[in-house]
Formats: C-alpha cells, structure tokens, sequence
C-alpha cells in the first residue's frame, strides 16, 4: 500500500475531461517510490480502492464552475453528490467520497485538485488552455511529492 496516491479521473474521449488523467501520465515514473500513481475513469469504487489505506490521496479532475479554461482549483471542494437516481455511469468523485465515508475508507487526508475544462465534446482534442494547466499542475505536484516525499523516483 502506497503513502501516497494520486488519482487522475477522466475520459481522455471527452476533450478537457482528459485533464486529470493527463496528469497522471506526466507524474507516472517521475516520483518517490512511497507515491502511487492512478488513473481511473470515472469508477466510484475503484477510487475508493486506490485511495484506501493512504495517508494522502490527491486526485486531479476536470470541473466546469464558470471559471476561465485553465483555471487550477487548489484545493477544490468535491462536488456535492447527486440526490437524483442515475445509473452507474453517472457517479462520480463525491459519490466516492460518501462511499469511501460510509466504508470506513477514506485516506487520511484527502486533496483535491480542480482543472477548469472549457470543452468536453465528444471526440474533442484537449484545449491550450487546459494543456497548459496540465503542465502546471503536474510539475507543481512533482516539485511538492519529491519535497515531502522523498526517495527518488519509481522506476
């Protein structure tokens, strides 16, 4: 069991949605052994497997507030979950983090980070802005896990 996880959510089908997952591509390889690296799709309980037993769960995902495209929410709150029934597909991080609740499986702390998306179209490619943002927010990570992490990076 990893210290640490990172989780980038997403689909990379959906334009900026990709954004988390993205970041979890440029850190995978770059950070101390102590610090997982996850992608995951949207998948509630998958995200509370991978962040259960962790003392720090950072988790990257794109959201849409009305914000410029580009704009890192740090921290971001998680959305509230969804009082509406829907199926399987519609769950997302809140509805993680009541289960993760409601389990007993939460991470001893729980980070998370916001991309602002400004296109999630089918088939769309990411945005500059968004890229950009990526770019940041994987360096910031890195910069911030190899500080209070450290160790050298996974291989």
């Amino acid at each position: 069991m990893a210290e640490t996880v990172v989780v980038g959510i997403g689909s990379e089908l959906r334009g900026d949605d990709a954004a988390g997952l993205e970041v979890a591509r440029r850190l995978r390889g770059t950070l101390p052994p102590s610090v997982a690296v996850v992608e995951n799709g949207g998948d509630p309980a998958a995200l509370v497997e991978a962040w259960s037993g962790a003392a720090l769960a950072i988790v990257v995902d794109a959201v849409s507030s009305g914000a410029p495209p580009g704009t890192v929410h740090l921290p971001a709150e998680p959305p509230a979950p969804s009082r509406q029934p829907s199926g399987s597909h519609a769950l997302g991080l809140a509805d993680a983090v009541e289960l993760g609740r409601a389990l007993g499986r939460l991470p001893g702390e729980l980070v998370v980070v916001g991309i602002e998306g400004g296109d999630f179209t089918p088939g769309a490619p990411m945005t500059p802005p968004v890229l950009a943002a990526v770019r940041r927010t994987a360096r910031g990570l890195r910069e911030r896990l190899s500080r209070e992490r450290p160790g050298g990076p996974r291989t």
